[in-house]
């Protein structure tokens, strides 16, 4: 039922019109009055009184309400808001002599140029440099550079800094000089937005009836913020026919998730999914994408400055396709010309030395390979 809310004014004439129908006699409402003062002082309790209830009515609705409002009324579903995600990328430590080997610890804090924003370096067993026993990356003799994982110190979208802007050591390192990012730092994420919360529970509420895919994709969203993933029903892992199993690929953004974090959508999934099925949580299977074109620029533009930029919009774009979704080539062109208002003409452009689209299936995602403008 929609509210009959009253202003300021409307409360006044009213209590006046009261006033004078209960007891005619007293007629002297003017401005400045004995009595118009009494009846504009309860207008203004009245007022309040209506913001009052308005209050209690916007924080009691998920729909109005915001902020920690918000949390405490999802709180009563046990609903709790994903926290912020902090950025990942690569950092390359390099030296000037590299004629003996050096140790790179886990955790070793790196800077941005103005300070702002510290990474850790973060532990990849997986490297061929990594050492459990020393607990950290070791540079070899004659080496004179090594890339490692950071993660952002601190979660949120401001850890997403761009590529050449860490440059600074956070400690003094025996045997190594500098530092830089090559790539930009990408997937921090600030915490869970209202709308996205909203949106979330409306999600949740749909996924009750459990054992459905809106529940499996519920289940997926809340493990963490920025996640892609698909659903394929009745296939096994290899993509066969196979009925009663389904398989769910996930993704965080950088091609290559986490063990843990596939643990944890694993476990997710495993409180809705059917009772009697089978189910399957993977990585995405990468495809690349290689790229060449050549371009033209406006006669008073410096076409050496602008071949980095229209590179990167092409590597940004085909990064950010989720899975399964297509790279349709007649796209290059378009990206080539936005990327720069210089740009007069593009031609020769190839896709993995082709002109063919790259059509990958519900598992596989397209990252970027090598993209040359020239």
């Amino acid at each position: 039922m929609k509210l009959q809310l009253q202003t300021f004014d409307t409360l006044v004439q009213n209590m006046a019109a009261q006033l004078q129908a209960s007891a005619s006699t007293l007629l002297d409402l003017t401005i400045g009055s004995t009595l118009r003062a009494v009846i504009e002082a309860s207008a203004s309790i009245g007022l309040w009184m209506q913001w009052l209830s308005l209050l209690v009515l916007q924080t009691t609705r998920a729909a109005t309400s915001n902020g920690p409002d918000l949390d405490t009324w999802m709180g009563d579903f046990s609903l709790t808001r994903l926290p912020a995600t902090p950025a990942v990328g690569m950092v390359t430590f390099s030296r000037f002599t590299p004629t003996q080997p050096a140790l790179l610890p886990a955790g070793t804090l790196v800077l941005t140029a103005d300070g702002s924003q510290s990474f850790a370096v973060s532990i990849d067993t997986t490297s061929q440099a990594w050492s459990t026993a020393q607990n950290g990356y070791v540079i070899a003799a004659g080496a004179p550079s090594l890339s490692v994982p950071v993660v952002a110190v601190t979660a949120g979208s401001a850890g997403n800094v761009q590529a050449g802007t860490i440059t600074l050591l956070g400690s003094a390192l025996p045997g190594i000089d500098t530092v830089q990012n090559a790539a930009p730092m990408q997937g921090g994420l600030d915490a869970e937005a209202d709308a996205a919360f909203r949106a979330r529970f409306q999600a949740y509420i749909n996924s009750r009836s459990r054992a459905t895919p809106a529940a499996v994709a519920y289940a997926v969203t809340s493990v963490q913020q920025g996640l892609d993933y698909t659903i394929q029903e009745n296939v096994d892992p290899t993509g066969a026919p196979m009925a009663g199993q389904f398989v769910v690929t996930v993704d965080d953004g950088s091609g290559a998730p986490a063990t843990p974090l596939l643990a944890a959508v694993q476990a997710a999934i495993d409180a809705v999914r059917p009772v009697g099925s089978f189910y399957a949580v993977l990585p995405p299977q990468l495809l690349s994408a290689n790229v060449s074109l050549i371009i033209t620029v406006a006669p008073t533009a410096n076409k050496s400055l602008i071949v980095g930029p229209v590179a990167a919009a092409i590597t940004s774009w085909i990064n950010a396709l989720p899975i399964g979704a297509p790279l349709p080539y007649s796209r290059l062109a378009q990206i080539a010309y936005d990327a720069s208002p210089t740009v007069t003409n593009v031609a020769l452009a190839q896709l993995n030395g082709g002109s063919v689209d790259i059509t990958p299936t519900q598992s596989q995602r397209i990252a970027a390979g090598i993209v040359a403008v020239n």
